[in-house]
Order: C-alpha cells, then structure tokens, then sequence
C-alpha cells in the first residue's frame, strides 16, 4: 500500500516537497516512480528512482528542477520539486514494481491515491 502526501495550491516558482509511505512489503525490493495527470490528459511519468536510490530518471520537462529520492529505513520516497510553474499542475501519483525501474505506467503494480498539485501564476 501506497500513501501520497504534500501536495497543495503554490505559486509558480515556489517548491513543493511531496512524500509516498510504503507499507505491507519490503520497500527496498521495489523501485519507485511518480507520475501525474493534469485534466483532460494521458498520466505522464515524471520520475523513477531504483530500489537502492543510486540510478534516477527523469522526464525532461522536470529535469533540473525536481529530484526524487528514498530512504528506505522510513519506506519513503520522496519528490522535490523546485521553481513550479504552471504547466506541473496534476494529480502526481508514486508507484512501485518490483527491482528495475521504469518510465512506463503500464509496468507498475502498485499505486498510492494521489495527490493534488496546483501553481498559479
């Protein structure tokens, strides 16, 4: 099971700190991603992080300017997100799947409820 949080209505510019706690399975077993859905689009990957947090990926509309990270000891990941703008308005989404990473949505096997991130200008 899968709990997001932090998200919340900023301006753009401002950063955001959001957070997934994991709980019913080895946390370190699995690797971690966030996706988004803004309304009326497709959920898009935006980070993954691998089980031992050494190799991340990211989407290039975030590069630079979010970081994913996880401390296992908690069984949390975490999203970073720095210099918002409006285009990162969505529902972000964590996810799991067990060992390799991946960008792709359809790969995952759990997912935590959502959480809601609004910029404004």
């Amino acid at each position: 099971q899968l709990q997001a949080s932090g998200g919340g209505s900023v301006q753009a510019g401002d950063s955001l700190r959001l957070s997934c706690v994991a709980s019913g399975r080895t946390f370190s077993d699995f690797s971690t991603g966030w996706f988004r859905q803004a309304p009326g689009k497709e959920r898009e990957f935006v980070a993954t992080i691998s089980m031992t947090g050494r190799t991340t990926y990211y989407s290039d509309s975030v590069e630079g300017r979010f970081t994913i990270s996880r401390d296992n000891a908690k069984n949390t990941v975490y999203l970073q997100m720095n210099r918002l703008k409006r285009e990162d308005t969505a529902v972000y989404y964590c996810a799991a799947r067990a060992y390799a990473t991946s960008t792709e949505d359809n790969e995952y096997d759990y997912w935590g409820q959502g959480t809601q991130v609004t910029v404004s200008s």
